[in-house]
């Protein structure tokens, strides 16, 4: 699989990827408490991860992004597992991306669908809410390594695409990036960000926006699992420092995390404001779709968009 895949994604045009996973696996009844939170379901319910993936792609989404993000073999050894049943399902959550899209594809969905392995910030396997501040105090050889250890197994399951997402700071994005050298596989990064200029961290958007345009191994920045009133400037911020680096969003339903209770706060929304949406294609944005909080009608309503725009 070259770069030309996600490339060419990112050039044709407006387009939907796919929505909350977590969020969505709650909304039809999954307990996911515990610190493996939604990749607990990779070791006892596989088929509900399948399923909400294929409502996705049934809803128009042209990326479905994989139950890694929490996986890791540290999380799931501390859960009872060993490292070779953790790497099984680290691989096993490509494999349901897969699945899902054929299924998806037998029933009529038409797009392009792509498999993208998420590949999580250090601080989600925390589970404590560190993936939304950043700075862990880790080394960053630490770093690297802890991110390698997780790539030669998603990369081996031969995903599209890999989707490194909700990175709080440039700390945690340089290693993930020295770590990508030794693949030949397309990728975006995606940030955490705290408001319309910094990330999560307290570092310019600008700053993060260089460093991805720098990095051979990078087709696109994203922004993701931020409030959806923050995207406009952080999107104005990216395409003024960096004209020609292709910009992916899908935003939270606009609440904010309780890493101590594991629980999300405040009023959100269901669907993201078709003005925004439209908005953020206008500004040159690639592909849009949702994090936590925003299920399969989100998703419907952004591929509306896109498609009237093309």
């Amino acid at each position: 699989m070259t770069s030309a895949v996600l490339r060419d994604l990112l050039a044709a045009g407006p387009a939907a990827i796919d929505g909350g996973l977590a969020s969505e696996l709650e909304a039809r009844g999954h307990d996911l408490t515990g610190t493996l939170w939604s990749a607990r379901l990779l070791r006892d319910d596989p088929a509900a991860i399948r399923d909400v993936h294929a409502s996705y792609f049934s809803s128009g989404a042209t990326v479905g992004i994989s139950a890694s993000y929490q996986a890791s073999r540290p999380g799931f050894e501390r859960n009872g597992s060993t490292a070779e049943e953790a790497d099984r399902m680290l691989a096993l959550s490509v494999a349901l991306v897969r699945e899902a899209r054929d299924t998806a594809a037998s029933s009529g969905a038409t797009q392009p669908m792509l498999v993208a392995a998420s590949v999580g910030p250090y601080g989600a396997t925390l589970h404590d809410g560190s993936e939304y501040r950043g700075r862990y105090g880790v080394a960053h050889e630490d770093l690297v390594a802890f991110h390698r250890e997780r790539l030669d197994v998603l990369v081996a399951a031969s995903p599209d695409l890999l989707a490194v997402e909700t990175v709080p700071d440039l700390d945690e994005a340089r290693a993930v990036i020295e770590a990508l050298q030794a693949y030949d596989v397309p990728a975006w990064l995606s940030f955490s960000c705290a408001d319309d200029a910094t990330t999560c961290a307290g570092q310019p958007i600008e700053d993060a926006a260089e460093l991805v345009a720098a990095a051979p191994t990078l087709d696109a920045i994203g922004i993701n699992c931020t409030k959806p009133e923050h995207l406009g400037g952080l999107v104005a911020r990216v395409r003024a420092a960096q004209p020609g680096l292709p910009i992916v969003v899908y935003p939270n339903a606009g609440r904010v995390w309780d890493g101590a209770a594991s629980v999300w706060l405040g009023d959100g929304t269901d669907l993201l404001p078709r003005p925004a949406v439209t908005s953020w294609f206008d500004a040159g944005v690639s592909l849009v779709g949702g994090c936590c909080g925003l299920g399969p009608a989100a998703i419907a309503d952004v591929a509306g968009v896109a498609a009237a725009r093309t």
